[in-house]
């Protein structure tokens, strides 16, 4: 009888889920990475008077965030750091902003969809149609993040992300600098060659807020009916749009991956 329910329990046990990575690496070498970063970032700021940071309030958004906000003040001010509201993230995400301006005394900005946009998708698709196709979910995601995107980068002289090339097949041959066609300015990647591991070594070591979602097995973080908690040995971003190809995993806010793949 025992062993008969020990059975049972081991087909019922919860798959191990994806944990923040253990840092192999030197002191040293992750100083250097940081430094480099600061250079990048000065690097940007003595291009541009006005550089824009969309973040998603995850990982490495956090890792830039906190680099550009401990900066020196001349490079600090060229930058302005925003977030996308879609309306639809998780609470743990949002909890991210006050944190943020707890531990810095920085407001981000949050972009939020047009109201009639939401309400048109809902009327043609159903609030959740984004699961019927890839079509339904880009328009959903056009209407959540990529409107408010271009309202947030309206006027700006160049943006950064945190996307890095270890993320995803269509982030492999991300570079550090790119142009946006689309907006006629260029895009930057500051830790486009940054590992998982260093991220998170870079958090620990600097006691950066980060969203509690993490602990929870979720290394990327959308909008919450977009995004799961990942299994050991899965891709990172394979709780993204999880119902989809690994090849179309992209929101439009970095369509030029997809084109390049």
């Amino acid at each position: 009888m025992t062993q008969g329910v020990s059975a049972v329990a081991s087909t019922l046990r919860r798959p191990a889920l994806w944990t923040i990575p253990v840092y192999t690496g030197s002191a040293e070498a992750l100083d250097a990475k940081a430094h480099a970063l600061g250079e990048r970032l000065a690097l940007i700021a003595s291009r541009h008077a006005q550089a824009r940071f969309a973040s998603s309030l995850a990982a490495e958004d956090m890792v830039i965030a906190d680099a550009i906000l401990r900066s020196p003040a001349a490079v600090r001010e060229r930058f302005s750091i925003f977030t996308l509201q879609t309306g639809r993230l998780h609470a743990e995400t949002l909890a991210v902003l006050d944190a943020t301006h707890t531990r810095y005394g920085y407001a981000v900005q949050a972009y939020e969809p047009d109201l009639q946009a939401v309400e048109q998708f809902v009327a043609q698709y159903g609030l959740n149609g984004f699961y019927d196709s890839v079509e339904a979910r880009k328009a959903c995601c056009g209407v959540r993040k990529v409107a408010p995107l271009n309202r947030a980068l309206d006027g700006a002289q160049a943006w950064l992300t945190g996307q890095r090339r270890e993320q995803a097949v269509t982030r492999l041959d991300l570079p550090f600098e790119e142009q946006d066609a689309a907006r006629g300015i260029p895009k930057y990647n500051p830790l486009t060659d940054w590992t998982e591991a260093e991220v998170w070594a870079y958090l620990q070591r600097h006691d950066v807020p980060v969203n509690a979602l993490h602990a929870k097995g979720y290394p990327s973080i959308g909008c919450e009916p977009c995004t799961r908690a990942v299994r050991v040995g899965e891709d990172v971003r394979a709780g993204r749009w999880w119902w989809e190809s690994k090849d179309t995993k992209e929101c439009g806010l970095h369509e030029q991956n997809i084109k390049q793949h």
